[in-house]
């Protein structure tokens, strides 16, 4: 199937893509069309594989089946809308009956509920559509972090911050986190080395994130609330809302 035209002129391109399905055949056949109409496109067999994508990328729509080994579609669907109440979430399953549309939208949070099979270039223009709608979406008093060249950006034209790699991947880890909180020991392991898997320690933690509220403060006005707050025997939550940018 050849990619289809479109008008780049107000596309909200590059739109970055979870595809969770577990028929590998129909996956990999997904990902070729999505990726030869600009989409870029990461895959999962599962709802764990995902969670190991979102580690590390930040994903803006979410393309869902609900038969999945392990934990479920929907439950899936409905832990990435608390997580991601800003991303588009587009369910394609071959369950057609009433009552599973009702639970994708309402309990799942879905944006878009498509029964397969469906046609590769209605998927495209879905997802297109949708994700045109969410870039344009623009909340008040919202940050915008550049996931490219580690610059965030705030609502204010003077708020602007370089970020290191790691104050990036600590931002990019409570954004994408339930009620934007993490315990410690979650935060310490992201920074984990490959070769000895040792994380960070806590007190470098607690340095780090110092180094990022300073970072914050300096150009937030006097008596705005802190952008990152200690949650006593838990660990970090992000206040303020943060946007990815690539």
């Amino acid at each position: 199937m050849s990619p289809l035209h479109r008008d780049t002129r107000d596309a909200p391109w590059p739109l970055v893509l979870a595809l969770v399905e577990d028929d590998r055949l129909l996956r990999e056949e997904i990902e070729v069309h999505l990726r030869a109409n600009g989409f870029d496109v990461y895959s999962a067999n599962s709802a764990s594989g995902l969670d190991d994508l979102s580690a590390r990328i930040a994903f803006d729509l979410y393309l869902i089946d609900l038969n999945l080994p392990g934990e479920n579609g929907l439950s899936l669907c409905r832990r990435v809308r608390q997580s991601r109440p800003d991303a588009g979430i587009v369910i394609m399953t071959a369950r057609v009956a009433l009552n599973d549309r009702i639970a994708g939208y309402k309990q799942g949070g879905a944006d878009i509920y498509l029964t397969k099979p469906v046609s590769p270039d209605e998927l495209v223009l879905v997802l297109l559509s949708l994700g045109r709608r969410l870039k344009q979406t623009q909340a008040e008093n919202e940050w915008s972090l550049s996931l490219r060249d580690r610059t965030l950006l705030g609502p204010e034209p003077e708020q602007k911050l370089r970020l290191t790699s790691k104050e990036k991947t600590i931002l990019l880890a409570l954004v994408q986190a339930k009620d934007n909180t993490l315990e410690s020991g979650v935060l310490c392991d992201l920074f984990a080395e490959e070769d000895d898997d040792a994380p960070m320690s806590k007190h470098a933690l607690e340095e780090l994130i110092a180094r990022l509220r300073k970072k914050f403060k300096s150009v937030q006005a006097e008596g705005d609330e802190p952008a990152i707050k200690s949650v006593w025997g838990v660990g970090y939550q992000l206040c303020v809302k943060i946007k990815f940018i690539h």
